[in-house]
């Protein structure tokens, strides 16, 4: 019995120490490369839509918190990026009538509808900013996907970037939260040993 109970403990442990050590490895990843505080835009990083093509929660959220850094006056201009890479709703469209929903101008938003993942996100709202010689930009997403941003992001030094968290959504529990924490934690620890699979996308 003794025995089983030193297992036990010895388990917790190990697994307290491995969660430990991979959420300081995601929250020590860069989260900024600037201490400005006016940007030239506020890119809010894509989410699926839901099924009817109006925004899930976590979309929601972020488009808010893009829509409340506009009204702030952080920059004059929101670019929405994310294709329908989930289902047929492409989701820079569903954020940008949000976000006009929510008294955004429609002079005020650009969409970039092509990107089919983060790193996509980041590749092609870069290539807005150089067609319209911005260099700089604040990057609205869930607060768990922000070290992984700022790792695509660092691989840009010609843009001038933070990043900025949006609220948890009402719906999701801190369970939920908990397992999109754990699984970017994760996913960026692999991506911190191996770097970033060879693409067009992602400079080298």
């Amino acid at each position: 019995m003794r025995t089983l109970k030193w297992t036990v403990l010895v388990l917790l442990v190990a697994v307290v120490v491995v969660l430990g050590g991979l959420e300081t490895a995601h929250w020590t990843l860069p989260l900024e490369n600037t201490q400005q505080a006016k940007f030239d835009s506020i890119i809010v990083l894509g989410t699926p839509s839901k099924a009817d093509g109006t925004p899930s929660p976590e979309q929601r959220e972020r488009v808010l918190e893009g829509v409340r850094q506009w009204k702030a006056g952080v920059a004059p201009v929101l670019i929405m990026t994310g294709g329908a890479a989930h289902n047929k709703w492409t989701e820079a469209h569903s954020m940008a009538v949000y976000a006009e929903q929510q008294g955004v101008p429609a002079s005020a938003v650009i969409e970039e509808g092509q990107a089919q993942n983060t790193v996509q996100n980041i590749y092609y709202s870069n290539q807005i900013l150089q067609a319209h010689g911005w260099h700089s930009a604040e990057v609205v997403s869930s607060k768990s996907h922000l070290p992984r941003a700022g790792m695509i992001l660092s691989h840009y030094p010609a843009i001038k970037w933070k990043v900025d968290g949006s609220a948890r959504p009402a719906e999701y529990g801190w369970w939920r939260e908990a397992v999109f924490e754990f699984n970017e934690a994760q996913y960026c620890w692999t991506l911190r040993r191996k770097g970033f699979p060879k693409s067009k996308f992602m400079p080298q």
